[in-house]
C-alpha cells in the first residue's frame, strides 16, 4: 500500500507534511522556516485540531528518521525471509580487531566466498543501504546480511577474522 503524504505551505511558518495512517489517525511534521521541526498528532474527532505537538531538535529528528528507516528496512527483510525458504537475515557486528576495519567491503569477497549478501550497514544510528564494494568498514559497524545459515556463518567468520579459507 502506498501512503499518501499531503504537503501544505504554511505562510510565514514553513511547510507541513501530513499522512493518514491505516488506523485512521492523522499525523504530520511541521518544518519551520527557522529549522525547527514539530511532530504533530491530530485530534481523531477534528483533523484540523492538534492533539499533541512534540518539538524535535535536529538530533532527535535525525534519530527518529534513522529508527523508522532501519525498522522499515529490517521489517521488509523479515518479510522476504518468510517468503523464501532457507533465506535468513542476520546482523553481524564488526569487531575492533577485524582485519576489515578501514578496508573495503569488496576486500571481503563475502558474496563470492559465502553466497550471502551484505545488504546494509548500521553505523552510529545511520543506515547505509546497499553499500557498494568501495564502502569502508569501521569498528562497531553492524552489517545486515541475507543468505543461508551456512552463508551467514561464513560472513561472520570472515568479518571476525576466523575464516580458515581467508
Amino acid at each position: 500500500m502506498r501512503v499518501r503524504v499531503e504537503q501544505t505551505a504554511l505562510p510565514g511558518i514553513g511547510m507541513r507534511h501530513d499522512l493518514l495512517t491505516e488506523s485512521g489517525r492523522r499525523l504530520g511534521v511541521v518544518s519551520h522556516r527557522n529549522g525547527r521541526r514539530d511532530l504533530v498528532l491530530y485530534d481523531p474527532d477534528d483533523p484540523d485540531s492538534c492533539q499533541h505537538d512534540i518539538p524535535l531538535t535536529d538530533d532527535e529528528a535525525e534519530a527518529l528518521a534513522d529508527i523508522l528507516g532501519a525498522s522499515l528496512m529490517l521489517g521488509q527483510l523479515s518479510g522476504l525471509r518468510e517468503q523464501a525458504a532457507g533465506l535468513l537475515t542476520e546482523q553481524i557486528a564488526i569487531p575492533a580487531g577485524s582485519k576489515y576495519v578501514h578496508r573495503r567491503l569488496g576486500d571481503t569477497k563475502a558474496r563470492t566466498r559465502t553466497s550471502a549478501s551484505i545488504v546494509a550497514v548500521l553505523r552510529q544510528g545511520e543506515v547505509i543501504v546497499s553499500p557498494d564494494p568501495a564502502f569502508r568498514f569501521d569498528a562497531g559497524d553492524v552489517v545486515v546480511v541475507v543468505g543461508t545459515r551456512k552463508g551467514l556463518d561464513g560472513v561472520t567468520a570472515i568479518l571476525a577474522d576466523n575464516d580458515p579459507d581467508g
